[in-house]
């Protein structure tokens, strides 16, 4: 396929704030986009040049977004892959696939599949009832954590089970088909940002360190305080990864990093991700420029970061806090247009470039 020209339309599905900051950077390389969201009023659409509402089920709307616009993307993983499946069939070029939004999907796949791929993750089981929860927790041990396979992200639809007593009646408060993992004792968490062309040309950020607070990610810092070995180790899993989907665009792996340095993967996210915000200021491509210039098919940018970073997540009412940040000459400030203010909900984040 060759490149789409500027004066292209990019498709968006999603109205969030990684869709606003996708458009953003769209509109900086001459693309329009054009959202489709079931939410009115998204934080996405007032930057996009024209918003689609319509729900995800839909296919005579989903057809007629296929029409207007050159290639679909993703800003959030729980798209349904039927939608996505739907575009193509309507004649839509949709990056990333729907096999890789599926998988991202359910959490008991996501894990299967890394173990297939070779990668480290922790124990795990299926749960589907409080029988299978027992089983596991024998199998398994506590403490443990048990979560939503499906739907569940920033801390909602997990129970932690300090011990096994604390499973008692715990599927049944889950209200859902769920998968226990068990405890990894970590020293930090980190994530690794990458992307791939439609050339198949892949591209690495430096990895990040993250620390969150509640379930959220509240603070990323680079460089990470890891070995080179334990970099290589996850470029390479998400190299991995992004081969086997044949993956355009940006995609994120968070792992737990272990005592020896050895890396367990903890999730996937077929998108841009919160822990590569710094990258807007901090390299000299962001992330959110990648993931359109993969989805063109343009040549990847350079992935060079320019400073040492902090990146801080504006949680609720830290967004209040605007006029402070706003007056700091060391930080970047980035608020994400969403109307009300809600205890867990992300507001937007600032980022602070340091002398390495």
């Amino acid at each position: 396929m060759n490149p789409l020209p500027p004066g292209s339309t990019i498709g968006i599905l999603g109205g969030g704030q990684l869709g606003r900051m996708l458009a953003i950077a769209a509109a900086q390389l001459g693309f329009d986009v054009h959202i489709f969201t079931d939410e009115p009023d998204s934080p996405a659409s007032r930057v996009a040049a024209k918003t689609a509402i319509g729900s995800y089920q839909d296919h005579a709307a989903l057809a007629d977004f296929a029409r207007h616009v050159h290639v679909v993307t993703t800003e959030f993983e729980n798209v349904p892959a039927e939608t996505a499946e739907a575009l193509i069939a309507a004649g839509a070029r949709v990056a990333p696939t729907p096999n890789a939004l599926a998988i991202a999907q359910d959490r008991f796949d996501e894990k299967s599949y890394f173990l297939s791929a070779g990668i480290a993750t922790p124990p795990f089981k299926a749960i589907g009832s409080q029988d299978d929860l027992d089983a596991a927790i024998f199998e398994i041990g506590a403490p443990a954590i048990l979560k939503t396979r499906r739907l569940g992200y920033d801390g909602r639809g997990q129970i932690r089970i300090k011990t096994a007593a604390d499973a008692k009646g715990a599927y049944a408060k889950l209200g859902a088909p769920g998968i226990l993992e068990g405890f990894c004792a970590f020293e930090r968490e980190v994530s690794i940002i990458a992307a791939r062309g439609l050339d198949g040309t892949i591209a690495f950020y430096d990895l990040n360190e993250n620390e969150h607070a509640g379930g959220i990610l509240s603070r990323t810092t680079l460089p990470a305080n890891v070995s080179e070995a334990t970099s290589i180790e996850a470029q390479a899993a998400a190299q991995r990864v992004l081969e086997a989907f044949d993956y355009v665009g940006v995609l994120t792996i968070e792992f737990f990093v272990m005592p020896d340095g050895s890396l367990i993967a903890n999730e996937m996210a077929p998108r841009v991700h919160n822990s590569g915000h710094w990258t807007i200021e901090g390299a000299l491509t962001s992330q959110f420029e990648q993931h359109i210039r993969a989805v063109a098919g343009w040549p990847l940018g350079p992935t060079t970061r320019i400073a040492a970073i902090e990146m801080l997540n504006l949680i609720g009412e830290d967004a209040n806090a605007w006029p402070q940040l706003a007056a700091d000459p060391t930080a970047r400030l980035h608020l994400y247009g969403k109307r009300d203010v809600r205890a867990g909900r992300k507001m937007g984040h600032v980022t602070k470039l340091k002398s390495s």
